[in-house]
């Protein structure tokens, strides 16, 4: 009958863990000496540099196919994005709501468009050329300076009543208020049943803005614009509107995305 193995103490399981830690007969730390430690975190920083290496020729192989000059994200949405100002997209479903007779609940709005507009104004469009043909303006070619495309100007005087040159307040203080659509492709716009001046006439944009080449072969670039103008909301009523891109290969029906190809918010003017 095989003899039990004594039972270790306490103080003798601790001691083994010491000399495991530190052994001063052998010199080893952690069950190896210090000329093995030394070969092994070479072995290693070695192997993660070899990796990292990998890695980043990896990447420089990847960017040196991707062209600079094209536009990314080009296939993350078919149909143009819509996006309503002035900006109220920190609320949920874009609810604008105010009292005609209380400025303080247009003001922001006035300042917001204001605000946005100043990105059209005649000095920030400096740099871009004006452009008349209603056609596509293709640029096969780099003849602006810089080795970039030309872009066409847009300025706040093409939206005339809306531009806040004419009435600063853009419409608010009326009851008769004015909203500016951008979008990054198209070439209408359209809200009904109510009556609506649009500015540039007919709510329409210009071909000549599009294509867009991209911010490295465009950095001038500025959205075309199309503002509305509200002639007859009704008062104390809470109105649904819906502006959608009406253009040919444009989609506005995605349920997944509700701005891809429109934009909805909902009005209510107080008297």
């Amino acid at each position: 009958m095989a003899a039990l193995q004594e039972k270790k103490s306490c103080s003798q399981r601790m001691e083994e863990f010491q000399r495991y830690c530190w052994n001063p007969d052998t010199g080893q730390l952690l069950g190896r000496t210090l000329a093995r430690w030394v070969l092994i975190s070479l072995y290693y920083v070695a192997f993660y540099v070899v990796m990292t290496g990998l890695f980043a020729l990896c990447i420089y192989s990847l960017m040196c196919t991707l062209d600079p000059y094209t536009p990314d994200y080009q296939d993350q949405l078919k149909s143009p994005g819509v996006t309503l100002r002035p900006d109220v997209y920190e609320d949920k479903d874009l609810d604008i709501s105010y009292n005609v007779s209380d400025n303080r609940t247009w003001t922001d709005l006035v300042h917001s468009l204001h605000n946005f507009l100043a990105g059209y104004s005649p000095e920030a469009q400096e740099n871009n050329i004006n452009c008349t043909s209603e056609k596509v303006f293709t640029q096969e070619s780099f003849r602006a300076p810089n080795h970039t495309k030309f872009s066409c100007k847009f300025t706040t005087d093409m939206l005339q009543n809306c531009s806040g040159l004419v009435d600063p307040n853009f419409g608010f203080e009326g009851g008769k208020p004015c909203f500016i659509i951008k979008m990054n492709r198209g070439q209408h716009k359209d809200i009904e049943p109510l009556q609506v001046e649009y500015y540039p006439p007919n709510g329409t944009f210009s071909l000549h803005y599009f294509p867009y080449y991209g911010k490295k072969a465009q950095p001038h670039y500025s959205n075309p614009l199309v503002a509305a103008k509200l002639l007859n909301v009704p008062s104390n009523t809470e109105v649904g509107i819906v502006c959608k891109v009406l253009a040919e290969h444009v989609t506005f029906d995605n349920p997944h995305d509700p701005f891809e190809g429109k934009v909805e918010f909902k009005l209510k003017i107080q008297k």
